[in-house]
């Protein structure tokens, strides 16, 4: 029950694992309470491991809830390339909505385990996470959302059961309230133009007409391009494909966000002033933790031999 509570909450798997090793530490910690002080090393080493892990989950729940506090909200509309927050709705893209594997619902992202009963454990089967994109839409403007290599957190979480198997599954819904962190980009098709290249090759594909070559720009008519018109060739070539870049680059930018590879990514449909308390209690609780397996520490070394 704590397992799916905390799950549900925090979906993350760092914070499960560290909790569930920190649970295991502290079973074997009150287990061997009662052996002698020479052999307390288990003791030791387990509340050695619970401040380290205590200590790594803390640091993670701050910079977390801090991502949040310190990033500022921006707009599609206007929000300069780089590292931001974006909020909005989330929207499928059109034609090709992405479908939970074990719910069939349709979703924005999803992630699923499937365990299988093995005596009185769970022991994992299958699990696998989406990496389609989606568009969040803020009123001002659209953008993609690339949730792969973001941290996705969601307060939508189903768990059943299905004769010997448990399936978890974790969803962003189409229509949810999205805050997303990570790498503001905008695709231009002209970021791709060359200029040159492209002169080139058109040059290469009038060539291929030697016919049509000579009645555009044969002026003096005795049947060979001289290199005055050549020039001539050159400068209508060079017109043709500025007039092709210009509509290039007339058209609709594509704006994404995407992991950010120096900074935390992620993407959440909690409040994101509601999710940064909680972080801020997560790391409270670590910090108390912290604190109680250093003074268990200063305990064992008090204890005369």
């Amino acid at each position: 029950m704590l397992r799916s509570f905390l799950t549900s909450v925090f979906p993350s798997p760092w914070y499960t694992i560290a909790i569930a090793f920190q649970a295991g530490l502290l079973f074997v910690l009150f287990r061997f309470q009662d052996i002698h002080y020479s052999d307390r090393r288990l003791q030791l080493y387990s509340l050695l491991g619970i401040a380290l892990l205590s200590l790594l989950v803390w640091i993670a729940a701050l910079r977390r809830r801090w991502a949040f506090l310190a990033t500022p909200l921006s707009r599609v509309a206007s929000a300069a390339q780089g590292y931001v927050e974006l909020r909005g709705t989330g929207l499928a893209l059109e034609g090709n909505p992405l479908v939970a594997p074990l719910s069939g619902r349709q979703c924005l992202w999803y992630r699923y385990k499937i365990e299988q009963r093995s005596g009185d454990r769970w022991e994992h089967l299958e699990s696998g996470v989406s990496e389609a994109c989606f568009i969040l839409s803020d009123g001002t403007g659209q953008c993609l959302v690339d949730p792969e290599g973001s941290e996705v957190i969601t307060r939508e979480h189903r768990v059943w059961e299905e004769g010997d198997k448990k399936c978890h599954e974790w969803q962003l819904l189409i229509k949810d309230r999205i805050s997303v962190l990570g790498d503001f980009v905008t695709l231009r098709q002209s970021d791709e133009l060359n200029a040159e290249q492209d002169i080139n090759e058109l040059l290469a594909e009038w060539k291929k007409d030697q016919p049509a070559l000579l009645r555009r720009f044969d002026l003096d008519h005795n049947g060979e391009i001289d290199f005055k018109e050549w020039e001539w060739v050159r400068r209508a070539a060079r017109n043709t494909i500025a007039k092709r870049h210009q509509e290039a680059r007339a058209q609709d930018a594509l704006n994404m966000v995407k992991a950010s590879s120096a900074r935390l990514s992620m993407i959440t449909n909690h409040e994101p002033e509601k999710l940064a308390r909680r972080f801020l209690w997560l790391a409270l609780f670590e910090l108390l933790v912290f604190l109680a397996a250093m003074g268990g520490l200063g305990w064992l070394k008090m204890i005369p031999h």
